[in-house]
């Protein structure tokens, strides 16, 4: 059983003034793995401190120089990507390809962000005046547990290329991913308070960097809930806020779909990570002309996928993170159920064979109308609606019509129908029949999806603020 007792602050690790521990557990066995002592107020003030002193230097290192520390950052995590991709499984219950996918992307958002260290992207004249994008300060980067790595690392190389120094508070459920992250970190050998990682929980080492006058800079991705508390706390020092927060993302089936790559795509974004990711497609919006046939498709669909150890590279349904999770998604499938939907496949309870772990049942719920609590509230578990419409114009509207506005994802054989049709969509992204990412492209949502955008240039100059020079 791993122990962790450390933060990572001003270049090396700290033990821990807090003293709360927490206990780990595999979510596919039930069995103990960890315990790790959280942080507390005090801890997370030396960490703003130790990035406070950090940053004149850091703001005027020069793109060349920054470019050689995410280097470095790049290899660090190079070297223990097959220790974090394990890790990951173990405490998260990540199946094996997403957690590949994760490790290595977390490596390669160094890399990507050294190429946006371009002096045009920082300078340039505008009318009589030099306009330069300057770095903002500490930025407090604060990420969710499905997928830590991949946040930290995302957030963590914008912020760094863009100059500013950062505190980390990872969720409490990745401290033994995050032990590895910290690892890397005083590897790749940045000065002193760069960059700073605390381990603890949001309403004491949260609230504590949210609070502080000293940073500048926030982004956060999880709740929409907790989103909202961070956009008030952060208004009394006018810090600047980017938002990634919940989604209830739409699949869109059009008439002329095909049905088998439909319906592939189809569960593949909605059971995406189990239904652990804000952009998981879990309303499948079906013609009505079409109904019988695709729920008969998505049924025989998630039945076939595997169901097992998140370690078997064929596995494609995982545990829950935690027991609550897990009875948070069973109280939705029981609320769709008394609200009318209609079990198609699933419902309450384990899989037969897995009742030792935190798995739901694949579900499907059919006869779902979008005023349902299941069509308009983020599940975050395996759980599919599927809603007929009649129209291009219905399916609009139905897609458009909950509070979220992050994903979509469009399935069609008319190329240009299903364009005009993403353009009439309030979602920050768009999938047209094909699952796909994009680093460098912007990410992020609109209404209670968030605000800002992360990834490439745009996200990188979230973290500056700009001053014009004349004369």
């Amino acid at each position: 059983m791993q122990t962790v007792a450390q933060h990572f602050i001003g270049g090396d690790f700290a033990d821990s003034i807090g003293r709360e521990t927490v206990d780990i557990f595999n979510p596919a066995t039930g069995e103990q793995i960890g315990r790790a002592t959280l942080g507390n107020e005090a801890d997370a003030e030396r960490a703003i401190a130790a990035a406070k002193a950090a940053f004149p230097a850091w703001s005027q290192t020069t793109l060349e120089e920054r470019k050689v520390f995410l280097g470095k950052l790049a290899a660090a995590l190079t070297e223990r990507l097959d220790d974090l991709k394990s890790t990951m499984i173990a405490e998260y219950g990540s199946p094996a390809w997403f957690a590949g996918y994760v490790v290595d992307q977390a490596r390669d958002f160094f890399n990507f962000a050294q190429n946006l260290l371009d002096a045009g992207n920082f300078e340039q004249v505008v009318g009589k005046a030099k306009v330069k994008k300057v770095p903002l300060g500490v930025a407090g980067l604060m990420t969710p547990w499905n997928g830590s790595a991949w946040f930290v690392c995302g957030k963590a190389a914008s912020a760094l290329a863009a100059g500013c120094t950062v505190v980390i508070k990872p969720s409490e459920l990745s401290v033994l991913q995050s032990q590895i992250l910290m690892e890397c970190f005083k590897a790749a050998g940045l000065p002193a308070g760069v960059i700073n990682l605390v381990n603890g929980r949001g309403d004491t080492v949260g609230n504590t960097i949210t609070r502080s006058p000293d940073v500048q800079k926030i982004s956060f991705t999880g709740s929409t809930r907790v989103g909202k508390m961070i956009n008030r706390e952060a208004t009394e020092t006018m810090k600047r806020v980017t938002l990634e927060l919940g989604g209830k993302s739409p699949t869109i089936i059009l008439d002329d779909a095909d049905l088998a790559s439909a319906t592939q795509l189809a569960l593949g974004a909605g059971m995406m990570n189990t239904g652990q990711a804000c952009i998981a497609g879990t309303r499948i919006l079906v013609p009505e002309s079409r109904l019988a046939e695709f729920e008969d498709a998505l049924k025989a669909g998630i039945e076939s996928m595997k169901i097992g150890n998140p370690a078997e590279p064929d596995t494609m349904v995982q545990p829950m993170v935690s027991q609550s999770h897990w009875e948070r998604v069973q109280g939705y499938i029981r609320k769709g159920i008394e609200e009318g939907a209609t079990v198609l496949t699933g419902g309450e309870g384990k899989p037969e064979g897995f009742e030792q772990g935190n798995y739901v049942k694949p579900t499907i719920l059919t006869g779902v109308r979008n005023d349902m609590t299941i069509a308009q509230e983020e599940i975050f578990g395996p759980v599919l609606s599927i809603i007929p419409y009649k129209t291009d114009d219905e399916a609009v509207e139905i897609a458009n019509n909950v509070p979220y506005g992050l994903h979509a994802y469009i399935c069609g054989q008319d190329q240009d129908r299903a364009g005009k049709l993403a353009d009439r969509l309030l979602v920050g992204r768009v999938m047209i029949n094909e699952l796909v990412d994009d680093p460098i492209a912007p990410f992020g949502g609109f209404k209670l999806s968030g605000m800002g955008r992360e990834f490439g240039l745009e996200g990188m100059l979230a973290y500056t603020e700009m001053r014009a020079v004349f004369g």
